[in-house]
């Protein structure tokens, strides 16, 4: 009988049918091989099932999707039982709880660290070397704060450690707001010869050894930071005579084993002790959390990433840590960066292009209002 059954079946369809004694449900989707299933009315069933279709409305929430995206959710069970721009509270992004009409076109992520020495949430600190800050967010888990530096309109975010709480401010800024900036600002370990604490490196590239990425991207993708962005910040570290390196920051979900650094009791496993030779082989600079997460998402949904960390100590040179070395100069590096950055778009947008070129020279700083 089910050879009978299987002749009369078209081919696509055999691969369906269930092992003898389970469960078969009922498959509207596939109404010929349900009736032959269950003996039914084939003709019947199949017009049945059209009839019960649900009509697709003329436009829906996939609409406005990149076409890849749409074909994906379209496919995917239960893509309407979320909202797919988020959570919200009271009209605005659940988890950050910012107006996104008051972020800017920078943003600069921080972390409430404690070893980076802050006199008070960096957010606010930052706030208060801005033109014009306004409170652009609050919640239990983020404060964010907007204003103007030296024509830039920054926005600075201050939450939560590691690459999954970055992750979710990342998400509702990049969902919601036109940022087209998004630069990690922080502190880190040294892991190389070449850095010494009270040094800064602008990273060109982050070593994706977190988890939270591999969620977004296959090991081989690239997590390259903006070429526009290194250049500016190497441009204001320049400037402000801070000591800086270019090159490779290391983001780990681990703060100890992770980065090769004992846990309790002296804990690490044997593949951990080799991490700092490593690094120093591959002439990676600094190890920190947060990196990776931001440049992978800025740069996989079309933004520019960067990141600019203070180094507190070195494992590999045995550089004991400092609290706050070389901090206070990265977050100036940051804002004098973000400035640099908005005169090179305003060059590029003098020749029609959308993206900045050395050619282009660097547009004059403005001062004063309005603002280009």
């Amino acid at each position: 009988m089910v050879r009978k059954m299987e002749r009369a079946l078209p081919r696509r369809a055999i691969s369906r049918v269930a092992p003898l004694g389970s469960f078969v449900p009922l498959d509207l989707n596939t109404p010929r091989l349900t009736a032959a299933l269950y003996g039914l009315n084939a003709p019947a069933l199949f017009k049945a099932a059209v009839m019960t279709q649900p009509s697709r409305p003329s436009t829906t929430p996939l609409d406005g999707l990149p076409a890849a995206n749409r074909e994906q959710l379209e496919r995917y069970a239960y893509s309407n039982n979320v909202p797919l721009r988020g959570l919200e509270i009271n009209g605005r992004p659940a988890l950050t709880g910012i107006d996104p009409h008051k972020v800017g076109d920078h943003v600069l992520v921080f972390v409430r660290d404690p070893l980076c020495a802050y006199d008070d949430d960096p957010a606010a600190q930052v706030a208060k070397r801005l033109d014009d800050p306004v409170l652009a967010g609050q919640s239990g888990m983020f404060t964010t704060w907007s204003g103007y530096y030296k024509g830039a309109h920054v926005t600075a975010i201050s939450g939560g450690s590691g690459s999954p709480e970055a992750e979710l401010c990342m998400v509702e800024l990049l969902e919601h707001t036109q940022a087209s900036t998004f630069l990690r600002v922080g502190g880190s370990g040294g892991t190389n010869e070449r850095v010494r604490p009270g040094d800064i490196v602008i990273a060109s590239g982050i070593v994706r050894h977190e988890g939270l990425s591999a969620s977004y991207v296959s090991g081989g993708w690239p997590a390259v930071c903006s070429p526009d962005v290194v250049f500016a910040l190497a441009e204001a570290a320049k400037a402000l005579g801070a000591r800086y390196h270019i090159g490779l920051t290391r983001s780990s979900d681990s703060d100890f084993c992770g980065g090769g650094r004992p846990s309790v009791r002296g804990y690490l496993r044997h593949e951990q002790t080799l991490i700092v030779d490593e690094c120093r082989r591959t002439g990676v600079l600094n190890g920190e959390r947060e990196a990776s997460a931001i440049v992978t998402l800025a740069t996989l949904f079309g933004r520019r990433g960067g990141s600019v960390c203070s180094v507190a100590d070195n494992i590999a040179t045995g550089e004991k840590f400092v609290a706050g070395a070389g901090h206070n100069a990265t977050v100036d590096v940051a804002l004098e960066g973000v400035a640099m950055l908005h005169r090179m778009d305003r060059a590029a947008r003098a020749t029609g292009s959308n993206h900045w070129l050395p050619s282009m020279g660097i547009a004059p700083a403005i001062e004063g209002w309005p603002l280009p």
